[in-house]
């Protein structure tokens, strides 16, 4: 490729490069299946007329490539023009990138500052339209762009999210691995399970078994971004509590959360427990949840509604005076997604979201009820099973026991 010529302030340093170092590393899914991602996302750009799709969300540039970035603080992106597919990264990770590329790589360097908008203007060229994802694309960064390329944008973040909801066979595929995975988590949490443990050294339980089975079963993934969320007593009112060094009482209400990760492909299970027999108050409301998770999964089927899901689940639970206490919608898509990048919002179950289930979409059913301290059953409730929706009707994928009979632990 042509690069820019060194200017008089930085002689004979580069502003970007092509660094090839080793060999193309083995990707989650097959080049087949890269091409006809790219070939989705074309016909996007030749039904919006674009010249060019500025990714840059970890989402965005992971799908379309393989590779998926750490940013600390740098911009990265992947370039797909009509022609081409290219990843940019920054000098810090050396060849990295282009051996987790299924296609092209550019490196720019920290010669002069906007070295990143000069490699992504050299990509585009002189591009008229560009598609952009307007959820990801910062006020900074959109400034860049504007005073290095030019060209008019288009937001396909919306575009692009509805392409995701439906999962290919090799998603498929790899995300049942991670629902087996999260399962063996989920038995190293509840074997580490004792009055006077911490909930970290639990978590950590649980996080161990799924990287060694990770390392075991996908050799050639990048072990990364696993992890769980134990939480404990009045730790359990939110989904998304960070673990902590309490330590475990006999009596306490337990949630079990365990995320493996596999080549930015999330998965879940979560489980309420209990250490030690749960009062009557308690049982009441777990066994109430156990029902809305129970009903849910009934539900979830080709040609229902996300929003009507939600209303019927909110019947249940309104008709035992516990649908005050539902803290969030009853479940999501799942794919390239994490806590700290990616999301569907167009397959959520919620009462906003009319999006109809077809095969090859993946959702969770995760009802979660939340009472507060000093109310007769206090705790955070919640189940979480993994359905793939399929030409044959819908397949529940997680296989880890919950509900009363299953998750007391002995104190």
């Amino acid at each position: 490729m042509t690069l820019v010529q060194p200017d008089t302030v930085v002689p004979a340093r580069p502003d970007f490069h092509i660094f090839h170092n080793g060999e193309k590393a083995p990707l989650p899914f097959s080049h087949a299946e890269y091409d006809r991602r790219l070939a989705d996302l074309r016909a996007i750009m030749a039904g919006q007329d674009l010249d060019a799709v500025l990714l840059t969300s970890m989402h965005g540039v992971a799908y379309y490539s393989g590779f998926l970035y750490c940013a600390f603080g740098r911009p990265y992106a992947c370039v797909v023009t009509r022609d081409r597919s290219v990843t940019v990264s920054a000098g810090i990770d050396g060849g990295q990138p282009w051996r987790r590329s299924a296609h092209e790589n550019v490196v720019y360097t920290d010669w002069r500052r906007n070295n990143y908008w000069r490699a992504v203007g050299n990509i585009v060229g002189d591009a008229r339209r560009i598609g952009i994802e307007g959820d990801h694309l910062t006020l900074a960064q959109s400034a860049g762009l504007g005073a290095f390329i030019g060209a008019e944008t288009v937001d396909i973040a919306p575009a692009f999210m509805h392409r995701r909801m439906v999962k290919s066979a090799e998603e498929i595929a790899l995300i049942r691995e991670g629902a087996r995975i999260a399962d063996i988590g989920g038995a190293a949490v509840r074997d580490a399970i004792r009055v006077g443990t911490r909930e970290i050294d639990v978590a950590m339980a649980g996080r161990d078994a799924m990287e060694a089975e990770i390392a075991r079963a996908h050799p050639d993934s990048e072990l990364r971004d696993t992890w769980v969320w134990f939480q404990s007593g009045p730790n359990t009112d939110g989904a998304h509590n960070p673990v902590t060094t309490r330590r475990l009482e006999a009596g306490d209400i337990l949630s079990l959360n365990t995320f493996p990760m596999i080549s930015g492909y999330y998965t879940a299970l979560e489980r309420t427990l209990f250490l030690g027999e749960p009062d009557a108050a308690s049982l009441r409301v777990w066994e109430a949840n156990v029902g809305a998770h129970e009903l849910g999964l009934s539900l979830i089927r080709d040609g229902a509604t996300c929003s009507g899901i939600c209303a019927e689940i909110n019947d249940f639970l309104a008709s035992r005076d516990l649908l005050r206490y539902r803290s969030f919608g009853y479940g999501h898509s799942f794919g390239i997604l994490s806590h700290y990048y990616g999301r569907e919002a167009g397959l959520e179950l919620r009462e906003d979201i009319d999006t109809v289930l077809t095969p090859g979409m993946v959702v969770s059913m995760e009802p979660i009820l939340t009472l507060p301290e000093g109310a007769p059953g206090a705790g955070g409730y919640r189940e979480h099973d993994i359905v793939v929706i399929g030409g044959d009707g819908p397949e529940n994928i997680t296989g880890f026991p919950y509900g009363p009979g299953h998750a007391i632990v002995t104190a």
